[in-house]
């Protein structure tokens, strides 16, 4: 039986693999073709770069050149961290507040927050673009409250779950105390979230790092530009398209959202357990 066992495992194991290696192919195709000239590129793109069509790092140095990417790379960083962590902070005080008071309004904005979830951005990005410009919100710190906006829904339907399986008591030990609403859920209940914050910090990273549309419908592009958004300058007149520089800088900007994702992974697993309890 163990024996048995063990062949459908590495048989799993092998049949896994070989679909990771599909997922994995576009990215390692990009990295080639960065490194060659890009005449080649389209001629001969599944081809590994030669004496002839290697040309070093000369497309990193022209796409951030083209682009400004570096100054682009620090809007990325200001948007992603400044909306991620108002995020976490907000709908986790929200997931709380919706499971320990157990109320009509709280039991309403939970059927809210869910129903945000099945709205397609389509149908409000042109009232949202608008609104944005109406309300100065057409910079870097303005997307944080949009993205607080769209990631609500799932991170408050994802901590609600978490902190149902916390226990009470030691909330209620702490109130009897002496301590404050705000001392109770950051000393106590925040270090037991961590494995389910970690989790969606990473999802909502990588949502907010690798996104080209709400930047793009609501950022002033005089002023600001994502790295997402540089990128697709690159694309000329008449449909002409520096594929070289444009692989490098997609290189450039995979690199940190792989790094971080491989350095927190471990937690997505823990944290997306820790949310699947019976409510």
């Amino acid at each position: 039986m163990k024996r048995e066992q063990l062949r459908h495992g590495w048989l799993w194991t092998a049949i896994f693999s070989a679909l990771s290696l599909l997922w994995i192919f576009p990215i390692v195709l990009v990295v080639i073709n960065s490194f060659k000239n890009k005449i080649y590129i389209s001629q001969s793109t599944f081809s590994l770069p030669n004496s002839t069509t290697f040309v070093g790092f000369q497309n990193y140095a022209r796409g951030i050149r083209r682009t400004n990417l570096l100054a682009s790379f620090g809007w990325t960083v200001v948007v992603t961290v400044g909306a991620v962590a108002l995020i976490l902070v907000c709908t986790s005080m929200c997931a709380w507040w919706i499971v320990r008071v157990r109320n009509l309004p709280s039991r309403i904005a939970y059927l809210l927050f869910l129903f945000s979830m099945i709205v397609p951005f389509q149908m409000v990005m042109f009232p949202l673009s608008k609104i944005a410009d109406m309300l100065g919100l057409n910079t870097p710190w303005g997307l944080w409250i949009l993205y607080l906006g769209f990631g609500c829904g799932m991170c408050v339907f994802m901590f609600t779950g978490v902190i149902k399986s916390l226990p009470m008591d030691i909330e209620e030990a702490a109130m009897i105390d002496g301590a404050s609403v705000p001392r109770t859920f950051f000393t106590i209940v925040v270090p037991m979230m961590k494995p389910s914050l970690v989790s969606v910090a990473i999802l909502e990273t990588m949502w907010i790092w690798n996104d080209f549309l709400l930047p793009y419908l609501t950022l002033d592009m005089r002023r600001y530009k994502t790295a997402s958004i540089a990128i697709q300058y690159l694309k000329g007149g008449y449909g002409a398209v520096d594929m070289g520089a444009m692989m490098g800088c997609l290189v450039l900007t995979i690199i940190p959202i792989v790094v971080f994702y491989l350095f927190c992974q471990k937690y997505i697993i823990a944290g997306v357990t820790a949310g699947a309890v019976k409510g």
